[in-house]
């Protein structure tokens, strides 16, 4: 019988997002097929602590109430946790690979990637480069920028410049802009501290809404348009899934409209000419390979309805991961069904190290103080 993988499934986190993470690992746990994975279920409270459960059965509650405590030694070689205390006692938690259904901070932004390749474990989705970008909106925009794809008319603002030169910044933002904008946190997903903002006495709300969870802040110019999003799947020869469409209840795409009401639609495929459908899967693909991601990322459009111009939003690194959720549904309506989704991240993973493990991390000058001959 062939050994099963041991899949460490990380959730919860240090984040906004913490309750959006355990949604989507309640789903990723159930479709794991028992027959081919053990599930290691790892939750990471509010409070930074790793907790390791049971069993995949007890599922994730008893994980954040009452796991053991334990610890990822930061070094290649253990490849599992360890107890946290050594009065704990037991033996080390072995680890195949880690399929993290992190968002937010700590999770999705590079942080927990590099901690995984110090302990040399492969793992679902983008690296740290990656990550690092698909959480930071203002600077993917750069690179999308450089990469010749449309975004909407940005400005990026710090904090700490907010809080002390308010009045310039609001001046600079109706001279740039005008009215209605959106305003957000830069580093944060899932719309939490997201603001549409129609006039100044808005603008100043939201600007100190967004600055609770960021230390920068992004402003765009609010567009009239369809929301579309495209998954993308693959390490170094990715490909985009059908054209899906969010048609919300709200004035927007907010948090309460993703996660607390119903009434929002997803419509998939969307409703877009042949031709529209084939430029917008074009660019996912050159989003995705501008950040240099690997796995997996859901990438999300504007398509303006007066101009008919397609402009890039941002890329989500780990996207939501409900099997309701667009990025399951996008590959389901092309073909691949919720399980063999995981299956197929889950290999991308092991691909991906095993590439990792061919770079050398040693240098022995030659002889002859370092000039090659040949």
């Amino acid at each position: 019988m062939t050994k099963r993988l041991r899949v460490a499934v990380l959730f919860g986190g240090r984040s906004a997002e913490h309750e959006v993470s355990i949604a989507s690992a309640n789903s990723v746990i159930r479709a794991l097929d028992p027959a081919r994975y053990e599930v290691v279920p790892i939750g990471i409270g509010k409070d930074g602590r790793w907790l390791v459960g049971d069993s995949a059965q007890k599922l994730l509650a008893d994980t954040l109430r009452k796991g053991r405590h334990v610890l990822l030694p930061p070094e290649p070689g253990g490849r599992g946790l360890l107890p946290f205390e050594a009065k704990a006692g037991g033996r080390a938690v072995g680890i195949d690979v880690v399929f993290p259904v992190l968002h937010g901070t700590y999770g999705e932004d590079g942080t927990m990637q590099g901690l995984l390749d110090l302990a040399g474990l492969p793992y679902v989705g983008c690296g740290v480069l990656a990550s690092a970008v698909g959480m930071d909106k203002e600077v993917q925009k750069r690179l999308f920028e450089f990469a010749s794809l449309p975004v909407v008319k940005y400005l990026s603002v710090p904090r700490s410049r907010w809080e002390a030169k308010r009045e310039e910044v609001l001046e600079q933002v109706q001279s740039h802009f005008g009215f209605p904008v959106f305003v957000k946190p830069a580093t944060l997903g899932s719309s939490v501290g997201m603001t549409k903002a129609h006039d100044a006495a808005q603008l100043s709300t939201g600007l100190d809404l967004a600055a609770e969870f960021a230390q920068k802040i992004l402003i765009e110019r609010a567009i009239d348009g369809r929301e579309i999003e495209v998954a993308v799947l693959g390490n170094r020869q990715p490909r985009a899934s059908v054209p899906g469409e969010i048609v919300p209840h709200r004035e927007f795409y907010d948090y309460v409209a993703k996660y607390t009401e119903e009434g929002t639609q997803l419509v998939v495929p969307a409703p877009l000419h042949p031709r529209q459908t084939t430029r917008v899967q074009e660019f996912a693909v050159r989003a995705f390979q501008a950040v240099e991601g690997r796995g997996m990322a859901r990438v999300d459009f504007f398509l303006e309805r007066r101009t008919g111009r397609l402009y890039l939003s941002e890329i989500n690194t780990i996207p939501g991961f409900t099997s309701i959720s667009m990025y399951p549904r996008l590959w389901q309506a092309s073909g691949v069904p919720y399980g063999e989704l995981i299956d197929r991240l889950i290999e991308l993973a092991l691909e991906e190290h095993q590439e990792k493990q061919r770079t050398r991390f040693s240098f022995d000058p030659p002889p002859g103080g370092g000039v090659l001959s040949g």
